[in-house]
């Protein structure tokens, strides 16, 4: 199943700066961990945000939300999840 994910990040400014660095790190690996693996195939900045829309690419609405509630930034998060259907008009739908 696809989804469109918007991700917001709101890290709150007095969280240790240690702390931060390391939660954004592991981020980044979990992240490219699973755009590797083709479950989480398309990410895109909002520009002027620290926000992303990404597609997921997963068996079913409990995979997404162990994905989801994985990211290190997860407390930090608020999320907005869509699934996706084919739509009748797409020419590269098989």
């Amino acid at each position: 199943m696809l989804y469109h994910v918007r991700m917001d990040v709101n890290i709150p400014h007095d969280l240790d700066p240690e702390v931060r660095a390391d939660t954004v790190a592991r981020e980044k690996a979990y992240s490219q961990e699973l755009q590797r693996s083709g479950k989480w195939p398309h990410i895109w900045r909002i520009v002027g945000e620290y926000s992303n829309y990404s597609i997921f690419d997963v068996a079913d609405h409990d995979e997404l939300h162990m994905i989801l509630s994985g990211l290190p930034l997860f407390a930090y998060m608020d999320i907005s999840v869509t699934p996706l259907a084919t739509h009748p008009s797409d020419i590269n739908a098989g």
